[in-house]
Protein backbone atom coordinates (compact mmCIF):
# COMPACT_ATOMS: atom_id res chain seq x y z
CA UNK A 1 0.00 0.00 0.00
CA UNK A 2 1.01 3.73 -1.27
CA UNK A 3 1.75 6.30 1.14
CA UNK A 4 0.52 9.74 0.39
CA UNK A 5 3.07 12.04 1.46
CA UNK A 6 2.92 15.27 2.83
CA UNK A 7 5.29 18.13 3.60
CA UNK A 8 7.35 17.47 6.61
CA UNK A 9 6.47 13.98 6.66
CA UNK A 10 9.03 11.16 7.82
CA UNK A 11 8.81 7.62 6.70
CA UNK A 12 10.80 4.38 7.31
CA UNK A 13 11.06 2.84 4.13
CA UNK A 14 11.96 -0.73 5.34
CA UNK A 15 8.62 -0.68 7.32
CA UNK A 16 6.19 1.01 3.79
CA UNK A 17 7.69 -1.79 1.70
CA UNK A 18 7.25 -4.60 4.15
CA UNK A 19 10.93 -5.65 3.78
CA UNK A 20 14.30 -4.38 3.30
CA UNK A 21 14.61 -2.08 0.16
CA UNK A 22 17.70 -2.68 -1.77
CA UNK A 23 16.83 -1.01 -4.82
CA UNK A 24 14.41 2.17 -4.84
CA UNK A 25 13.30 4.08 -8.10
CA UNK A 26 12.28 7.97 -7.68
CA UNK A 27 9.70 8.57 -10.11
CA UNK A 28 8.23 11.68 -11.83
CA UNK A 29 5.57 12.11 -14.03
CA UNK A 30 3.34 15.25 -15.32
CA UNK A 31 1.28 15.82 -18.76
CA UNK A 32 1.92 18.08 -21.39
CA UNK A 33 -0.11 21.62 -20.76
CA UNK A 34 -2.79 21.92 -23.30
CA UNK A 35 -2.85 25.09 -25.31
CA UNK A 36 -5.83 26.67 -27.28
CA UNK A 37 -4.95 27.51 -31.05
CA UNK A 38 -6.70 30.67 -32.45
CA UNK A 39 -10.20 31.08 -32.02
CA UNK A 40 -9.96 27.57 -30.07
CA UNK A 41 -8.88 25.21 -33.31
CA UNK A 42 -5.86 24.03 -33.70
CA UNK A 43 -4.63 23.51 -30.17
CA UNK A 44 -1.74 21.63 -29.76
CA UNK A 45 0.35 20.92 -26.43
CA UNK A 46 3.16 23.27 -24.98
CA UNK A 47 6.65 21.80 -24.43
CA UNK A 48 7.13 21.44 -20.67
CA UNK A 49 10.46 20.03 -19.23
CA UNK A 50 10.32 18.92 -15.89
CA UNK A 51 14.05 17.59 -14.82
CA UNK A 52 14.47 14.91 -11.64
CA UNK A 53 17.48 15.56 -9.71
CA UNK A 54 19.20 14.24 -6.80
CA UNK A 55 22.40 15.53 -5.01
CA UNK A 56 24.31 13.02 -2.60
CA UNK A 57 25.78 15.06 0.56
CA UNK A 58 28.49 13.42 3.21
CA UNK A 59 28.64 13.78 6.85
CA UNK A 60 29.46 17.23 6.80
CA UNK A 61 26.38 18.29 4.61
CA UNK A 62 28.83 19.34 1.71
CA UNK A 63 27.81 17.70 -1.56
CA UNK A 64 29.55 14.98 -3.21
CA UNK A 65 27.86 14.00 -6.46
CA UNK A 66 24.87 14.82 -8.29
CA UNK A 67 22.48 12.80 -10.92
CA UNK A 68 20.13 14.81 -13.28
CA UNK A 69 20.05 15.22 -17.30
CA UNK A 70 23.57 16.66 -17.48
CA UNK A 71 25.30 13.49 -15.49
CA UNK A 72 22.82 10.23 -15.91
CA UNK A 73 24.91 8.45 -13.32
CA UNK A 74 26.46 8.89 -10.02
CA UNK A 75 30.58 8.86 -10.06
CA UNK A 76 30.31 5.75 -7.84
CA UNK A 77 27.42 4.04 -10.23
CA UNK A 78 24.86 3.39 -7.87
CA UNK A 79 22.65 5.66 -9.09
CA UNK A 80 21.44 6.05 -12.50
CA UNK A 81 18.81 8.42 -14.20
CA UNK A 82 16.48 7.13 -17.45
CA UNK A 83 17.43 10.29 -19.13
CA UNK A 84 15.89 13.62 -20.06
CA UNK A 85 12.04 13.90 -20.96
CA UNK A 86 10.91 17.00 -22.30
CA UNK A 87 7.27 16.56 -23.25
CA UNK A 88 5.90 14.40 -20.38
CA UNK A 89 4.19 12.72 -23.32
CA UNK A 90 2.96 9.18 -22.51
CA UNK A 91 1.77 6.99 -19.75
CA UNK A 92 4.01 6.43 -16.32
CA UNK A 93 6.83 7.82 -14.99
CA UNK A 94 8.72 10.75 -17.44
CA UNK A 95 11.72 10.74 -15.81
CA UNK A 96 13.18 8.08 -13.28
CA UNK A 97 16.33 7.90 -10.76
CA UNK A 98 17.30 5.03 -9.90
CA UNK A 99 18.99 4.30 -6.54
CA UNK A 100 21.02 0.84 -5.87
CA UNK A 101 21.01 1.85 -2.19
CA UNK A 102 22.96 -1.32 -0.78
CA UNK A 103 26.07 0.64 -3.48
CA UNK A 104 25.81 3.99 -1.98
CA UNK A 105 29.15 4.38 -0.31
CA UNK A 106 29.13 4.68 3.49
CA UNK A 107 30.14 8.32 3.08
CA UNK A 108 26.74 9.57 1.77
CA UNK A 109 24.98 10.28 4.46
CA UNK A 110 21.58 11.75 2.78
CA UNK A 111 20.46 12.04 -1.21
CA UNK A 112 17.97 15.01 -1.51
CA UNK A 113 15.72 14.63 -4.46
CA UNK A 114 14.57 18.23 -6.37
CA UNK A 115 12.37 19.17 -9.60
CA UNK A 116 12.38 21.63 -11.45
CA UNK A 117 10.84 23.19 -14.66
CA UNK A 118 13.63 24.01 -17.08
CA UNK A 119 11.11 25.19 -19.60
CA UNK A 120 10.07 27.92 -16.51
CA UNK A 121 6.34 27.12 -16.37
CA UNK A 122 5.42 27.23 -12.97
CA UNK A 123 3.41 24.36 -11.36
CA UNK A 124 -0.18 25.51 -11.33
CA UNK A 125 0.45 25.30 -15.64
CA UNK A 126 1.87 21.42 -15.41
CA UNK A 127 -1.11 18.64 -14.70
CA UNK A 128 -0.93 15.57 -13.45
CA UNK A 129 2.35 16.31 -11.91
CA UNK A 130 3.57 13.48 -9.47
CA UNK A 131 6.50 12.13 -7.53
CA UNK A 132 6.99 8.35 -6.09
CA UNK A 133 9.00 6.30 -4.46
CA UNK A 134 8.89 2.67 -5.86
CA UNK A 135 10.43 -0.56 -4.59
CA UNK A 136 12.86 -1.64 -7.39
CA UNK A 137 12.33 -5.49 -6.59
CA UNK A 138 8.45 -5.77 -6.96
CA UNK A 139 7.86 -2.33 -8.48
CA UNK A 140 5.31 -1.61 -5.78
CA UNK A 141 4.47 2.01 -5.26
CA UNK A 142 5.95 3.07 -0.99
CA UNK A 143 5.23 6.54 -1.41
CA UNK A 144 3.69 9.46 -3.57
CA UNK A 145 3.78 13.18 -3.35
CA UNK A 146 1.54 14.78 -5.87
CA UNK A 147 2.43 17.86 -6.78
CA UNK A 148 0.26 19.34 -9.73
CA UNK A 149 -1.54 21.42 -7.07
CA UNK A 150 1.24 23.10 -5.66
CA UNK A 151 0.81 26.65 -7.09
CA UNK A 152 2.95 29.15 -8.76
CA UNK A 153 6.70 28.19 -8.45
CA UNK A 154 9.04 26.74 -10.57
CA UNK A 155 11.07 24.30 -8.58
CA UNK A 156 10.56 22.16 -5.44
CA UNK A 157 12.65 20.13 -2.85
CA UNK A 158 10.93 16.91 -2.88
CA UNK A 159 12.30 14.48 -0.49
CA UNK A 160 15.26 13.63 0.89
CA UNK A 161 16.61 9.72 1.78
CA UNK A 162 18.72 9.55 4.87
CA UNK A 163 20.92 6.85 6.82
CA UNK A 164 19.90 6.27 10.74
CA UNK A 165 20.43 3.34 12.65
CA UNK A 166 21.62 1.74 9.50
CA UNK A 167 18.68 1.95 7.66
CA UNK A 168 17.35 4.36 5.21
CA UNK A 169 14.85 6.36 5.62
CA UNK A 170 12.61 9.31 4.02
CA UNK A 171 12.02 12.98 4.94
CA UNK A 172 9.16 14.17 2.98
CA UNK A 173 10.33 17.85 2.40
CA UNK A 174 7.93 19.09 0.06
CA UNK A 175 9.18 22.93 0.17
CA UNK A 176 8.62 25.09 -2.84
CA UNK A 177 11.33 27.19 -4.90
CA UNK A 178 12.25 28.69 -7.93
CA UNK A 179 14.99 28.10 -10.48
CA UNK A 180 15.58 25.96 -13.92
CA UNK A 181 18.20 23.38 -12.10
CA UNK A 182 19.16 22.11 -8.89
CA UNK A 183 21.87 24.18 -8.82
CA UNK A 184 19.03 27.46 -7.85
CA UNK A 185 18.30 25.45 -4.68
CA UNK A 186 20.91 24.56 -2.81
CA UNK A 187 20.75 27.58 -0.68
CA UNK A 188 17.45 26.20 0.60
CA UNK A 189 18.72 22.22 0.69
CA UNK A 190 20.89 23.02 2.97
CA UNK A 191 18.44 24.19 5.60
CA UNK A 192 17.28 20.52 5.41
CA UNK A 193 20.64 18.48 5.72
Amino acid sequence: MSVNLEKGQKISLDKEAGSALSRVVMGLGWDAVKSKGFFGFGGGSAEVDLDASCILFDTDNRPLDVVWFRQLKSKDGSISHSGDNRTGAGDGDDEQVNVSLGSVPANVKSIVFTVNSFTGQNFSQVQNAYCRLLNAADGKEVARFNLSVQGSHSAQIMAKLYRHNGEWKMHAIGENGTGRTFDDLMPQIAQHL
